[in-house]
């Protein structure tokens, strides 16, 4: 689908390109429909674009092409994560790997909703304007409150910058803080313990690996307020389901609004579907409808930057790969 919607745009960077489109079947052809060798097809670029991960979309065959290419030069993943063991081993074959920050600003807003709607309690409206009864009550503000934002890539940067702009006190979690970003306190991972305990919000937006697996355990959830909330748009892997059941049928954390699971899809008979306290959301926090045109304006400047020799943006490198 970018292909098409896109291709005009791709080919004013250098007309000179030859565009081509896997199509659901598997099938590679040119943009005037002529067919391509997949064994024989000589492709240099590869996007993987978000349509790429509908139903029906051919994923499989378009990775399989891709890890057989030997002459790939550079790929661009639809994403900011690099965690899957595909894209790892692209990396280590010193493929130039590029990331997309295109899906940030969906799923920033979609944080922004979930608090609000846990602090709003708008079915409570919804309710009574069903039963035709003229019903107030009193709701929770953003603003004021305290944020915890653990992992402040692009995802989490967006959500801060949101979050503020909603008069919240915003702390951000990163391992190797740059000083510029935009947040009232900045903690690494080991000296956050403080901070768990003063957040109203908590935000998990931060990478899979081994340094971030179980991130959220028994102790964290422990050391959160009976009042708190956790969204977590990161990775399922951060969070210890078992340990959030556990402190979610306790009531010692008040929510919990997941849109990644470690297993995905949720397996059907998970104790998350049915759980009073929990939203599950289809890992869809990134299905923003402009998030396309974003990606590709993406790929297109760093298209530029690929054929003038100049750098590219959101290069990720084996140095950047979680021990």
């Amino acid at each position: 689908m970018a292909a098409g919607l896109f291709g005009a745009s791709l080919l004013s960077v250098d007309d000179h390109l030859e565009l081509v489109v896997m199509g659901a079947d598997g099938t590679l052809d040119l943009s005037d429909g002529s067919a391509v060798d997949r064994d024989d097809s000589g492709i240099e670029i590869a996007w993987a674009t978000q349509d790429l991960f509908e139903a029906g979309a051919p994923v499989r065959p378009f990775f399989g092409l891709v890890r057989r290419l030997d002459t790939l030069r550079w790929f661009q993943s639809q994403g900011a994560g690099f965690d899957e063991p595909v894209f790892r081993e692209l990396i280590r074959r010193d493929i130039a790997f590029t990331t997309s920050h295109a899906n940030s600003v969906s799923i920033s807003e979609y944080v922004l909703r979930a608090v609000l709607d846990h602090f709003e309690q708008p079915a409570r409206w919804v309710e009574a304007q069903s039963e035709r009864r003229w019903v107030r009550h009193n709701f929770t503000e953003i603003f004021g409150s305290t944020w915890l934002i653990v992992g402040l890539g692009s995802i989490g940067i967006e959500v801060a910058t949101r979050a503020q702009a909603f008069g919240a006190h915003v702390i951000g979690v990163r391992r190797h803080p740059s000083g510029d970003e935009p947040v009232a306190e900045m903690v690494t991972p080991g000296d956050m313990g403080e901070a768990i305990g003063r957040a109203d919000v908590v935000v998990l937006s931060a990478p899979a690996g081994a340094s971030t697996h179980h991130l959220v355990d028994r102790a964290f959830l422990g050391a959160m307020k009976e009042t708190a909330i956790i969204v977590s748009v990161g990775r399922g892997s951060v969070i210890d389901e078992t340990a959030l059941v556990e402190a979610l049928d306790a009531g010692s954390i008040a929510a919990a609004v997941l849109d990644v699971f470690e297993t995905e899809p949720l397996p059907d008979d998970h104790p998350l579907w049915g759980h009073p306290r929990v939203t599950v959301t289809p890992h869809n926090s990134a299905g923003g409808r402009s998030g396309y045109a974003r990606a590709a304006e993406y790929f297109k400047e760093n298209l530029s930057r690929y054929r003038s020799g100049a750098p590219l943006l959101h290069l990720v490198t084996e140095a950047d790969l979680d021990d």
